[in-house]
């Protein structure tokens, strides 16, 4: 029986931004501050213009609170993503090795500060270090994959 097969291949594009600091660690936090603050805010704006579409009227009040909402945005998930992104490179130049364990302990460590930062509540700081390091564990295992 004849198979046939579908092959295709997606490709992302390259975003490259290279702000040099002077210091390795900073310029892979600086990098993934842009990159993933970038994405933060368009998520924000795109919410808002769905919302606007829906409602039918935009006024400048509401394009205020969106712009608002995407420095918010982008601040926050920027400094999520810078924060872990330093964390990460400096676990591998300390250790010496590239694996699994240090995407755990940047994880971890983001997941601690992020939330030692917002809560007093210990027992919800060690769970959401806990998390973290289990949610980047869980991305680090499944780039292994592809």
């Amino acid at each position: 029986m004849p198979r046939s097969r579908l092959s295709s291949s997606f490709s992302t594009p390259a975003v490259d931004v290279v702000i040099d600091t002077g210091n390795p660690v900073v310029n892979v936090a600086v990098d993934g501050f842009i990159k993933i603050g970038a994405v933060a805010a368009t998520k924000a704006a795109a919410e808002d213009a769905y919302h606007a579409t829906k409602s039918g009227n935009m006024s400048f009040h509401k394009l205020e609170h969106s712009f608002k909402k995407m420095c918010k945005e982008g601040a926050y998930w920027g400094t999520a993503a810078g924060l872990y992104a330093g964390i990460e490179y400096g676990a591998v130049k300390v250790r010496g090795t590239r694996d699994w364990k240090n995407a755990m302990i940047g994880g971890a460590m983001t997941g601690l500060v992020i939330s030692a930062a917002s809560s007093h509540d210990k027992d919800k700081v060690i769970m959401d270090a806990i998390t973290g390091g289990a949610i980047a564990t869980a991305a680090e295992f499944l780039n292994y994959l592809t």
